[in-house]
């Protein structure tokens, strides 16, 4: 029986998997630099920024809920590693007789499991992997908080110019407004032009709410985030950060390997290679040494004495009996969840790599998106103040003219605005996507 047990045929679990990257990043294959800085948010010289994440990092109520996932999974190795070591269980009596007299006494029984197989061991192993997996989601859960605290942090910062140029808006449709009226007085003509300038008002009126609104939402994110109640009363700057300089090039693809969702991922499917091993050992016979030993007297201080202290030491070997198929079954369950894992990790590290290519392009191709974007802002300021100027002088009539050069200055405003924002946000991204900053090589 015990060497058709030994003999059961199960494919060996994977503990590891090797994902095959290219040298460089497509999207990052010029240049020489092959290192990446530490401390990226210390490339973003904003004080207000880093307090703003500083304080996420502080008070986030999910990054406790993580560090008390991480306390939780350390106790249970420490359970996991005494599982090779002897135990020794103790109980106490007590009994009255008609005399008045009483009786104490002791019991203990001790049990050990010697690890013939390595099964506890691989129990062992799996729950330090646990432990392992349960640090990166800690790294995971922190580095994933900045980034967002981050980004809202500049959402914030970016509603707040967006508010700024909503009330110069409707400053410009006011003063346009007066000068209508004043020349409808004059002359007796615009009366449909006063009409166009006061739907302006109204409109710019509406949309100013709106930024504040939008500015309210903002701020609430982000006092969720440090773990404040969202009330909406946070504030940022009124200037957007200064994005730091332009990606290295040449960023090796490996770095993917130091992202904290992929450690914890490697750590599990190491940690189920280890619980399908222990799992084939169950079929295999286990031995258990347990020994027991009782006394009783009449005085409580006797039972610390060695000398009533009388165990015996038995040797029991357990064989594995009909079950059902139900040890079997398990340990094929246990194979089928390794292969479950290797697959999810081959996923996981595939979507990281789509997310590093992304956000590299988006990069650059934002950055080509806002050199444009200025010159439209220039072009679009300079043809309001044209168009504003001719109408008061009594150049150009038409005040269509004059709010057709507003609305596109003011478009092209707010989408430099938001362009800016974007390009912040999408460094961030790259950050979380490289699993920290440019300069730090796995280790």
């Amino acid at each position: 029986m015990f060497l058709a047990l030994g003999s059961c045929s199960f494919i060996a679990p994977q503990d590891d998997l090797s994902i095959r990257t290219p040298g460089t990043w497509a999207a990052a294959s010029s240049g020489t630099e092959r290192k990446i800085s530490t401390g990226w948010l210390d490339g973003f010289s904003d004080a207000a920024l880093k307090r703003s994440v500083n304080d996420a990092l502080e008070h986030n109520r999910s990054l406790k809920s993580a560090a008390a996932r991480l306390r939780e999974a350390k106790e249970n190795t420490i359970i996991a590693r005494s599982s090779q070591l002897p135990s020794l269980d103790a109980g106490t009596r007590g009994t009255g007789s008609d005399d008045g007299t009483r009786s104490y006494g002791l019991n203990l029984a001790a049990s050990w499991e010697p690890d013939l197989w390595g099964r506890l061991r691989d129990l062992t192993r799996a729950a330090e992997a646990d432990e392992r997996a349960a640090i990166e989601d800690f790294r995971a859960a922190r580095l994933s908080l900045a980034a967002n605290a981050a980004k809202a942090y500049t959402n914030l910062s970016s509603a707040e110019q967006e508010v700024d140029l909503a009330a110069y808006t409707l400053d410009s449709f006011q003063k346009n407004l007066r000068i209508v009226e004043r020349n409808y007085k004059a002359t007796g003509e615009g009366a449909l032009d006063i009409q166009f300038a006061r739907t302006n008002v109204s409109s710019a009126e509406r949309s100013l709410e709106a930024r504040k609104q939008d500015r309210e939402d903002a701020a609430r994110t982000l006092e969720v985030l440090q773990g404040r109640y969202p009330g909406g009363q946070s504030r940022a700057a009124n200037d957007l950060p200064d994005l730091p300089g332009s990606v290295p090039a040449g960023i090796p693809a490996d770095l993917v390997e130091r992202r904290p969702d992929l450690a914890a991922a490697r750590a599990r499917l190491f940690a189920s290679a280890k619980r399908a091993d222990a799992a084939r050992k169950s079929l295999l016979p286990d031995f258990s040494l347990t020994g027991s030993g009782g006394t009783s007297s009449a005085k409580l201080s006797d039972l610390l004495n060695a000398d009533f202290l009388v165990s015996s030491i038995t040797a029991r070997v357990d064989q594995i009996i009909f079950d059902g198929g139900a040890t079997a079954a398990n340990a094929r369950a246990s194979l089928a969840r390794n292969d479950r894992l290797v697959n999810d990790y081959a996923q996981l590290a595939l979507e990281a790599f789509r997310e590093v290519e992304a956000t590299l392009s988006a990069d650059r191709s934002l950055a080509k998106q806002e050199k444009f974007l200025r010159s439209e802002v220039e072009a679009a300021s300079l043809a309001e103040k044209q168009a504003e100027r001719d109408y008061a002088e009594g150049i150009n009539a038409n005040i269509l003219s004059v709010l057709e050069a507003q609305r596109r200055a003011t478009n092209a405003r707010a989408s430099l605005i938001r362009l800016k924002n974007q390009r912040l946000q999408n460094r961030f991204d790259l950050h979380l996507a490289l699993g920290g900053d440019f300069r730090t090589e796995p280790g």
